[in-house]
């Protein structure tokens, strides 16, 4: 038997292993995770039975969405290599996949549709920002440097805003649900006028409570208006086309929720000093045209004004003169003096007339009185209930009462027999 020299070994199991592993893809846990400074990734892919040692070159490492840390699941792609120095077989990594990463991206993308069909996204459900806020509302970590950025950017552009923290869990299990409550107790207590919500940069599975359908209901049901500032520019949430307002860090928000104090004074002075200048402008203006009216011929005199109206108001009390009850008395007065024994005469004779008249209707009158007619032997007679006039022998019954209205007198009788004239 031929005796092999380790490198001939080695050699042998290369050429044996290598070209049979090549486009493997190996599922595992990163472990023992190292990163030189040559830009090149060393680790370990581990499960519950082995591990094997791997190496992601600078060159492939540039394509990862992250940097990859101990306690990740994830899948590598490449080809197995024998390490002759070491006598140790490793994976050389052209491609690492982070397990759980499709499966957030496709729940990422199916929420941001479905609240997309809802309107939740549209611009007509926007608030728009107050423009001189009192109170600030912010919903983050207490420890992070967000906070520490929004109220350096606060105290530099505006300071002495009032800004209230509710302080919460950004990332990890709950994160959701405190960001969430957060945010309603802002709306039940009302003491804010607009809202921060938002966190530093991070991955997508960091990021991943501001994904949370629970988050974005919130957001869209709050009546104070929200500026969401999650993560870096390039980084998107679901919180974010909720909002009313997107802003690309937590500075910027800051930023956009409050203008600077000094450009607001110095827009006030400039304002004040453009009224001051106006104002003199117009009094200048009004002095010369009161200057042009008092040189105008018109107020000379005022008869040459007011003379055409003094003598129309002249001729109106005339009229009105002849239209005066005393006055139109004594013209008809002066009309009518010829004629008073006339007058008279004929009013004598138009009154006897009236009371001729007067005299032949009275009579008349009591010709048809019925009690003239009574005194000549006539009766009237009367049912005993009603006092109704009887009219026919037809309305009465035998033994029925009746009473008899003579001229000088009323009798009360009963019906003894009734015969009818045919």
């Amino acid at each position: 038997m031929k005796i092999l020299t380790v490198t001939e070994l080695t050699a042998a199991i290369k050429a044996v292993l290598e070209p049979n592993f090549r486009g493997i893809s190996v599922k595992g846990e990163i472990s023992n995770f190292k990163q030189q400074s040559s830009g090149h990734l060393y680790f370990s892919l581990k499960d519950a039975g082995a591990q094997v040692s791997a190496v992601l070159f600078r060159g492939s490492a540039a394509n990862l969405s992250r940097m990859p840390k101990d306690g990740d699941q994830v899948v590598a792609k490449g080809e197995m290599n024998l390490y002759a120095p070491r006598g140790q077989y490793q994976i050389i990594v052209r491609e690492l996949q982070f397990l759980g990463l499709g499966e957030l991206l496709m729940k990422f993308h199916e929420l941001k549709e479905q609240l997309k069909t809802r309107g939740w996204f549209d611009p007509e459900h926007k608030q728009p920002l107050p423009k001189f806020p009192k109170r600030i509302g912010v919903v983050t970590s207490p420890t992070g440097a967000v906070i520490k950025d929004i109220l350096n950017v606060l105290k530099r552009r505006f300071a002495g805003i009032h800004v209230i923290l509710n302080p919460v869990k950004v990332q990890g299990e709950g994160a959701s649900q405190e960001i969430a409550r957060a945010i309603q107790e802002f709306n039940r207590f009302g003491e804010c006028d607009v809202l921060i919500v938002g966190r530093g940069g991070g991955s997508i599975e960091d990021l991943w409570a501001f994904n949370e359908e629970i988050v974005a209901k919130a957001i869209f049901e709050s009546k104070i208006p929200v500026i969401s500032a999650v993560g870096h520019e390039t980084d998107f949430t679901i919180a974010d086309w909720v909002a009313d307002v997107r802003a690309p860090t937590p500075s910027a928000a800051a930023e956009i929720a409050v203008h600077e104090k000094a450009n607001l004074l110095k827009f006030f002075f400039d304002a004040g000093h453009t009224c001051k200048h106006r104002i003199i402008q117009r009094i200048g203006q009004e002095k010369q045209r009161l200057a042009n009216l008092k040189r105008h011929p018109l107020f000379g005199s005022p008869y040459r004004l007011l003379g055409q109206q003094i003598q129309q108001i002249d001729a109106a009390r005339s009229a009105l003169d002849l239209l005066k009850p005393t006055k139109r008395i004594e013209l008809w007065r002066q009309r009518f003096t010829p004629y008073p024994q006339r007058c008279e005469s004929a009013a004598s004779a138009v009154l006897r007339e009236k009371k001729e008249k007067l005299k032949r209707l009275w009579a008349h009158l009591r010709s048809l009185d019925p009690r003239n007619l009574l005194k000549n032997g006539y009766s009237i007679l009367f049912f005993e209930k009603d006092s109704s006039i009887i009219l026919s022998a037809k309305d009465l019954q035998p033994n029925q009462r009746f009473a008899a209205l003579m001229h000088d007198g009323r009798i009360e009788a009963a019906v003894n027999r009734i015969e009818l004239q045919t």
